[in-house]
């Protein structure tokens, strides 16, 4: 029996006032400001005709007179998985224009459903932000929802890449569960991302404290380190999400979506070897090395506003994908400080528990030094890194351009750390602390007692770097793999990453261990 007209009809008007979500006037008005609507995000991210969406019919659970009989559609949440270059990816969208995207019962339920589906099928996980915060008509309902969110968040965390993006307001507790995934990207316009605002800062405190200082996308990438990622609008958000994405395994049990060689190409690259200055003090850009290891058009930088004397981010060498760690000598002399050693560490740990591969570009004189910094805690927070490289089983593979002194050339994962392969060049120097310093400390008196000091302190400095720092004495202990000229760092580098991509790693059984936090 063919099914009724009227419930088709009846089908079909739904589905038309669903779509319609806050109407056509509110919407003209976002178009009119230049961003976009909770749908049209969707439809941005994913594959044309790939959206599948769940929970289309959903509404409130509210029974407050004068709201138990309002309509809102999809609860203020459009939830659906789609593939994102034809590989599936699960989404959650809040609408503004639909209560303001404020969170209630439903609205949570849906959003934790279509988390657990993402977990229970392995795919990622993309959260476009934008709501008012929590729907203040239903209560507690409205904190037991954060909380379910919260939790799954946690479930979810290191089973399936979470990418978050702060597209509208995002405030109070609405901020923890972006907080709590592994990747945000905030909108440079029509964003926010705050625990209090200026008017409950001014009252608790007397300061006054304009929104653009903590809670603009500029205040989180470059000060707080909140945020990964600066958007310029909507569709470049969707963007970096896609790009994201591309370079990450779907879950965890998989390896990243490499594209591996038949062989691996070992072309020499000679202008590699004009990038260091002669002198060892000279300012040196990183980025230059970068360019030229990865492969074209295959790199992404995370946190690039953020401790800019280290670099992190993800590339293609050969076509296998790898997560890349490197000093950046031209900003703060490429030292490890408080929030370098905390960038480093996430996405050291981010990389271990998806299975990327590590390569670490190193050219470090030590830690920070510094009352702040040793106030703040730079012993907890340098430590952080040393755990994080200790407890990575993905291949590591470091390259040590220049300078590796001290205890951070340890936390650059030197071979007792764990890396499977150390390379040098020949300009690389490996030691307890610079030649300098260590002659100072070494030679003093026979400098005091030189005719000539400075000509006998650079006499010794000079002798100190043949005899104790040169990576030839490193090689000599097994502390490096092999010393190279810098033009065959990226054949021998994607030859490592070819050999180390089997690699499998046993650890003794234990609930995790206990990262200094």
């Amino acid at each position: 029996m063919a099914i009724k007209k009227e419930l088709l009809e009846e089908l079909q008007q739904r589905r038309v006032v669903a779509l319609a979500g806050g109407g056509k006037e509110k919407m003209k008005k976002r178009h009119a400001e230049g961003r976009l609507g909770a749908r049209e995000r969707v439809e941005l991210l994913f594959d044309r005709e790939s959206f599948s969406e769940y929970g289309m019919h959903v509404n409130h659970a509210c029974h407050m007179p004068g709201f138990a009989d309002k309509f809102m559609p999809g609860d203020g949440v459009v939830t659906g998985t789609g593939n994102v270059d034809g590989r599936p990816v699960a989404v959650y969208s809040q609408d503004f224009t639909v209560g303001g995207g404020a969170l209630g019962q439903m609205h949570a339920k849906k959003i934790k459903d279509i988390m657990t589906l993402a977990c229970e099928t392995g795919i990622p996980v993309v959260a476009i932000n934008d709501s008012g915060g929590a729907r203040i008509q239903e209560a507690i309902h409205s904190l037991s929802g954060y909380g379910q969110v919260f939790y799954q968040n946690v479930a979810a965390s290191g089973v399936v890449p979470q990418i978050a993006i702060i597209a509208g307001p995002c405030a109070g507790g609405a901020a923890y569960s972006p907080a709590l995934m592994d990747f945000l990207i905030q909108t440079r316009t029509h964003s926010s991302m705050f625990i209090c605002g200026p008017e409950v800062i001014k009252a608790a405190t007397g300061q006054v404290a304009p929104i653009e200082q903590y809670g603009s996308a500029e205040a989180h990438a470059g000060v707080s380190g909140n945020i990964h990622f600066i958007a310029e609008d909507d569709r470049h958000a969707i963007q970096i999400a896609q790009q994201l994405i591309s370079f990450l395994p779907l879950n965890n049990l998989q390896d990243p979506p490499h594209v591996i060689p038949t062989e691996v190409v070992l072309e020499r690259d000679e202008g590699m070897n004009e990038l260091v200055p002669d002198d060892p003090r000279a300012g040196f850009d990183v980025y230059t090395v970068i360019d030229r290891l990865m492969d074209p058009g295959q790199w992404i930088e995370v946190h690039r506003e953020f401790a800019r004397n280290i670099v992190v981010g993800f590339g293609r060498i050969n076509g296998m994908v790898a997560g890349i760690v490197a000093n950046q000598p031209a900003y703060k002399a490429g030292c490890l400080d408080i929030d370098s050693s905390d960038k480093a560490a996430r996405f050291i740990r981010f990389c271990n528990a998806f299975n990327v591969p590590l390569v670490n570009l190193v050219d470090v004189p030590g830690f920070m030094p510094g009352l702040a910094q040793e106030r703040g805690g730079i012993i907890r927070h340098g430590a952080k890194m040393l755990f994080a490289y200790a407890a990575a089983t993905v291949p590591k593979i470091t390259v040590i351009m220049r300078k590796a002194y001290g205890g951070a050339y340890l936390a650059m994962c030197s071979k007792d750390m764990g890396a499977d392969f150390v390379f040098a060049w020949p300009c690389a120097e490996v030691a307890v602390m610079g030649a300098e310093s260590a002659t100072k400390i070494i030679y003093k008196k026979e400098i005091e007692e030189a005719e000539d000091q400075k000509s006998k302190e650079a006499e010794l400095v000079q002798s100190y770097r043949e005899h104790f720092a040169t990576p030839y004495q490193a090689a000599s202990r097994d502390m490096v793999t092999d010393v190279i000229e810098p033009a065959e760092t990226r054949s021998r580098v994607a030859l490592a990453l070819r050999i180390s991509l089997t690699k499998r790693v046993s650890r003794p059984a234990k609930k995790h261990g206990l990262i200094p936090l």
